[in-house]
């Protein structure tokens, strides 16, 4: 018989074990693109999406967000509480240089190191908080009831549950270590830091493990698994607030609640854990590091022993947690009768409703935390001393309420397919589409979420000395922005989705929702943009990127539940997307290389820039779409070449008697500007200008804008829906002026395309509108 493992290694295998789960629940992100290959049923193409890249990416910049973060909270605790000290000038590397140079040449004043240990005391608290608050509480398997089952002792399997929580705590490494680490650099261990750090932070890591486990224990053994998910909401709402209240020290220094706290820290916390851990950090030679690392060392000794001892004593009866099963309340027939009566939205949208009553947990995540996060950041960064102040700057309550928005849709609209768990395969088996579902929930949650943004602007708009249509314009703004967000939610979680994921917290890619969170950034654009067409821009980008994304989304959803299969490929609008993108890079490097004398770029530049950025575009996606074998690629010509021309000029004709009337409303109004806008107006310049409108221009941009984006559009929607989009899209990426009759134009050249099914027609057309109009504005 094989003899039982010694305690030290049992400890290592139970760590061991922790960091391989830990290891395969990432392995989605960087393991998965190395091992694909090695699988016995190989995946195609669409399966294997390159995920691992944009994890790799996400880790870095995290990483390096939360290191500049701890950096930067050190010295603005140093301006703020020791005001003696002279603060960097700026955030250049000298005086960043310069910063560390001070800091480092003297221990840190009382004060400094009394904030610095408040700052770590928080971070403390988050990492005991984080994982608490994760969804492991809230599952009815428990893992110490099988852990217990091992060939260990006890109080064996009770210290190795605290190595491998302390070691497989990736919220407190990430809490913890940066903040170690610039203590460390900033108290002179400059190329030592690291390991420095390391060895600081994993006493702190121990602490935090023995606190979780004191309390999950004793919760697992006391209330039933609803209290426990109640539970575990109202600690994932508290766990954010002293992560933000740590944060908060990163920013600007000024009179905020954090620097309050710092200042007001009491001397005695430097005997505390994190106090001395600041003390070992800061202390100038091994001497002088003894004794604060002997004392935390008898410390945290003493609470460990403690903490077993406690631990011992809560499993005296056993382990065995309470029962998962659960009962239902049945509604009285009185009350199933009106609610019968007052039954609101679809059968699915009521379903969701129900689910989301019923799931506490859920409820709060993501409607009270949303609110929770946003408010915290707002308070604890001193931008919003009072609501009063909401009314006085408008852009400011649009930003607060599209941002309470957008994070409650990413906290439920994200989540849509995730929430169906194990039971995701019954919305395939409904007298419905799982694509009429799914836009049914989106439809739900922008409507829940619009009650936010509207209760901001009711809140502001009665703390505001006068209505103005700035603040109506930007509630504008911002009511448009909740509908094509939740669509983009939607649409990003069936990307993030692995439902044939074995674990509950890895169904979801975490790389996804940094994209979300990037793209729910840029919308600020809309709400800080000086004029009205900027808005229009970002509003119809974001719109039609909604679209491409649901479109690849929907081409998704017949394969999610086959782990290898996967969409065949299809001209799509992201494809259109992605070359009009393409199309306006190469022109920007083409004229940068062109002009590279400094001078402005003629009308031979701009044309030689805009024809050999087309004919590029072209061929790369041409030769994209030769590679993988894309089925509805679009043809210049074909059959019925004759039609072709016909649609295309009568399309030229409609969209040219527009766009002269346009011109001559502009000349009657004054507002016609000056004739050919060019440098060195001559008739070699006005040439190329109307040789670029008439020949480059319909070649480059209709293959892009009608045979890829109108055409991928025309796979989701109707003919005229689609066409509206693809001309709105066509219209932004023109000057403002120019903008309404480009609309009319692209409509015009989306029925001639729709019609003949050839590039020939709106090329036509495109070309006759330009060789007029243009033509009449340049010589006359």
């Amino acid at each position: 018989m094989m003899a039982h493992p010694s305690a030290l290694r049992a400890m290592w295998l139970l760590a061991r074990l922790r960091l391989l789960r830990l290891l395969n629940q990432t392995n989605s992100g960087i393991s998965q693109g190395f091992k694909a290959g090695k699988k016995s049923r190989a995946a195609t193409a669409g399966k294997q999406r390159g995920r691992w890249i944009i994890t790799t990416l996400a880790v870095l910049v995290m990483s390096f967000s939360f290191g500049n973060m701890a950096f930067q909270s050190v010295r603005n605790l140093n301006c703020v509480l020791v005001p003696a000290n002279a603060c960097p000038a700026g955030q250049a590397p000298q005086h960043l240089a310069a910063a560390a140079d001070a800091l480092a040449a003297t221990p840190f004043p009382p004060a400094l190191a009394g904030g610095v240990a408040m700052q770590l005391s928080l971070l403390f608290l988050v990492s005991f908080l984080l994982p608490l608050a994760a969804r492991e509480l809230s599952q009815p398997d428990w893992d110490l009831e099988w852990l217990v089952t091992l060939p260990a002792s006890r109080r064996t399997l009770l210290w190795g549950r605290l190595l491998e929580r302390s070691l497989a705590n990736p919220g407190g490494l990430l809490a913890l270590l940066p903040s170690c680490l610039a203590i460390a650099w900033y108290s002179g261990h400059v190329w030592s830091a690291p390991l420095l750090a390391a060895v600081a932070a994993f006493p702190l890591l121990m602490l935090a493990a023995l606190l979780r486990t004191l309390v999950d224990t004793g919760l697992r053994l006391l209330l039933p698994p609803a209290q426990l998910r109640n539970l575990q909401a109202f600690v994932s709402v508290v766990s954010i607030l002293p992560m933000y209240l740590a944060m908060s020290l990163a920013l600007t220094p000024g009179a905020t609640l954090g620097f309050d706290l710092a200042a007001a820290f009491p001397a005695w916390a430097a005997w505390t854990p994190p106090g001395l851990v600041v003390q070992m950090l800061n202390a100038r030679g091994i001497a002088a590091a003894l004794p604060p690392a002997a004392l935390l060392a008898l410390q945290v000794a003493a609470l460990l022993q403690l903490g077993i001892a406690l631990l011992r004593h809560q499993l005296r009866d056993g382990v065995v947690a309470a029962g998962s099963r659960e009962s239902a309340r049945q509604r009285a027939p009185a009350q199933a009768h009106a609610a019968r009566r007052w039954r609101i939205g679809s059968v699915v949208q009521r379903r969701e409703l129900r689910l989301l009553s019923r799931d506490r947990n859920f409820l709060v995540q993501s409607l009270l935390l949303p609110v929770v996060i946003v408010l915290s950041q707002l308070l604890f960064n001193g931008q919003l001393h009072s609501i009063a102040q909401l009314g006085e700057n408008p852009a400011t309550m649009a930003a607060l309420a599209f941002a309470i928005g957008a994070y409650v849709l990413v906290l439920s609209a994200f989540q849509t397919l995730n929430t169906e768990g194990g039971a995701l395969w019954l919305l395939y088996t409904f007298p419905a589409s799982i694509e009429r579902v799914l836009k049914e929930k989106a439809q739900l949650w922008a409507m829940l979420t619009l009650a936010y943004p509207l209760a901001v602007f009711g809140i502001g708009l009665y703390f505001a000395p006068a209505p103005s249509w700035q603040l109506f314009g930007l509630l504008l703004v911002v009511l448009a922005g909740i509908p094509i967000y939740s669509l983009i939610a939607v649409s990003l979680g069936v990307f993030a989705c692995d439902p044939l994921a074995q674990d509950e917290r890895v169904k979801v890619h975490p790389t996804y929702l940094y994209l979300y969170m990037l793209l729910a950034t840029l919308y600020s654009l809309a709400i800080y943009a000086g004029s009205w067409p900027q808005k229009i821009v970002v509003i119809v980008l974001t719109a039609s990127l909604a679209l491409a994304l649901w479109q690849k989304a929907r081409d998704e959803l017949p394969y999610l539940l086959d782990p290898a299969a996967s969409p065949p490929p299809r001209v799509s609008s992201a494809d259109g997307l992605i070359a009009a993108t393409l199309f306006y890079l190469l022109q920007a490097a083409l004229l940068a290389v062109l002009g590279a004398d400094g001078s402005r770029p003629d009308a031979a530049t701009f044309a030689l820039a805009f024809g050999i950025g087309g004919a590029l575009t072209y061929a790369l996606v041409r030769v994209h779409y030769w590679r993988s074998k894309t089925a509805g690629v679009p043809r210049i010509g074909g059959a019925g070449a004759g039609l072709s021309v016909r649609l295309g000029l009568a399309g030229a004709a409609c969209a040219a008697i527009f766009g002269l009337a346009y011109l001559y409303g502009l000349g009657q109004a004054g507002l016609l500007p000056d004739a050919a806008q060019l440098p060195n107006d001559t008739p070699a310049n006005r040439a190329w200008f109307l040789g670029l409108a008439v020949l480059a221009a319909p070649l480059c941009e209709e293959f892009i804008f009608r045979g890829l984006i109108f055409g991928g559009l025309r796979r989701s929607m109707g003919a005229l829906p689609a066409a509206l989009a693809s001309a709105a899209i066509f219209a932004i990426v023109h000057p403002p002026a120019s903008m309404l009759p480009v609309f009319v134009v692209g409509l015009c050249t989306a029925w001639a395309y729709e019609r003949s099914k050839t590039l020939l027609a709106p090329m036509l057309a495109h070309a006759g509108y330009n060789a007029i109009v243009v033509g009449c504005r340049l010589l006359f």
